[in-house]
């Protein structure tokens, strides 16, 4: 998909701990066998039992050592009783300790804006333009990109004052009436009745390629679905793999786009998984909610 460019957490985790120690006592008959006792009487009086109701000293160790592992255990979950995020060094999204799957950096951003909903506040690091990149990518390939009046609120809030008033005027020519003819769309980005187009975009990962401090360059390597569902669409629901480049600008305590340029691929070896019918993937668009993005 061409997209007509030129060139939200973690929470705090709770312990809960509970010990309790219980008592037990048997009724019934107590039958006691008489052992020899140094050289004295085999039969004579039993060695005298120990106070009644006093713990072993065998009882209190091992009790002791459960206590100390559930405070450990408590302790560890915690992240040392302090917020982790605070003290790691940004590293541009990349820790060779972390799993595969584990999120890495800081939080994002925590702000969005309420007429758009892209997120916004990036913080001024490698890690906050990745961050922007991923955000910006995702509101570029989406469907409200073909509405002209959608794409006139998101684009100031991608790009920079200067580069969105151009942009926009270039978008307009792409996105014009003939050439959303040519998908099967009227003039204003909608399917015909009883159709539903899709187009949705997931970041799959962020590469940084310059960063000055005021100024960056950010690679999102990208996954998505683009067409229209419906019975008897000439323009099918298919998946497509690229990468944005995005060259952003440190402006008004926040990144935005001066430009932004694609290119096909990276993309993975198809798999041979049966294709789901129009009226399911008309159906998942409408059940399933899309995301924006901050890493």
């Amino acid at each position: 998909m061409s997209l007509g460019g030129d060139d939200g957490y973690g929470g705090d985790y709770d312990s809960r701990e509970a010990s309790r120690a219980r008592g037990a006592s048997s009724g019934g008959h107590l039958t006691r066998t008489r052992l020899p006792e140094g050289d004295g009487d085999p039969y004579g009086p039993p060695r005298r039992p120990g106070r009644a109701g006093k713990p072993s000293r065998n009882l209190v160790t091992v009790v002791g050592v459960v206590v100390l592992l559930i405070a450990a255990i408590a302790f560890a979950n915690r992240g040392g009783g302090k917020d982790n995020d605070s003290s790691s060094g940004d590293t541009g999204g990349t820790n060779a300790e972390s799993h595969p799957t584990a999120p890495t950096g800081r939080r994002p951003v925590d702000g969005k804006n309420p007429t758009t909903g892209i997120a916004s506040g990036f913080p001024k690091t490698e890690q906050g333009a990745q961050s922007a990149a991923a955000n910006y990518a995702v509101a570029l390939g989406s469907a409200d990109m073909y509405n002209r009046d959608r794409r006139h609120e998101l684009v100031p809030q991608i790009f920079t004052s200067t580069a969105a008033g151009p942009l926009q005027t270039k978008l307009d020519k792409a996105y014009s009436a003939a050439s959303l003819e040519k998908i099967g769309l009227d003039a204003n980005g909608k399917a015909p009745d009883g159709m539903t187009y899709v187009s949705r975009t997931a970041p799959l990962g962020t590469k940084i390629g310059e960063f000055a401090g005021t100024t960056a360059t950010v690679e999102v390597w990208c996954t998505g679905v683009f067409g229209t569902a419906g019975e008897g669409s000439k323009n099918p629901v298919t998946n497509d793999w690229f990468t944005l480049t995005l060259k952003l600008r440190w402006v008004n305590g926040d990144w935005k786009a001066e430009g932004y340029s694609q290119k096909d691929g990276p993309a993975p070896v198809n798999s041979d998984r049966t294709a789901s019918t129009a009226d399911e993937i008309a159906k998942a668009v409408e059940q399933y909610g899309g995301f924006t993005y901050a890493r």
